[in-house]
């Protein structure tokens, strides 16, 4: 048995949680003020995601970056070798935000979009 402590980022509260692990799964929860930081701790545990934010290059546009996001959380291990893939990615002007620049990035279902407007 193991016993984490963590803060919970699902609200402002930003609850600190006190997390039971036994064999690798979420046994218990004490801090949490709320039933969204019980599903964060099993996720956290068992499968952590991140959002990935970065920049891909633009040809023709106003500025040399354009900045990217991920439509989903990607699986924490993988964040880097999307990041990794991003870099071999060369846009050209114009962009709009939301537009798909890589979709299924990694085969992740997951697809990196445009976050803003690039002439």
């Amino acid at each position: 048995m193991e016993t984490r402590v963590m803060n919970c980022i699902m609200c402002p509260m930003g609850c600190e949680m006190q997390v039971t692990i036994e064999a690798g799964k979420v046994t218990g929860v004490t801090g949490n003020t709320c039933p969204r930081g019980l599903k964060y701790a099993e996720d956290e545990i068992t499968a952590p995601k991140r959002m990935l934010t970065t920049t891909v290059k633009i040809e023709g546009g106003i500025l040399p970056l354009i900045p990217v996001v991920s439509s989903a959380a990607l699986p924490k291990d993988k964040v880097l070798a999307c990041a990794e893939a991003l870099r071999n990615v060369t846009l050209k002007a114009p962009v709009k935000e939301g537009d798909v620049v890589v979709a299924n990035i990694l085969g992740l279902n997951v697809d990196i979009v445009a976050s803003r407007d690039m002439e």
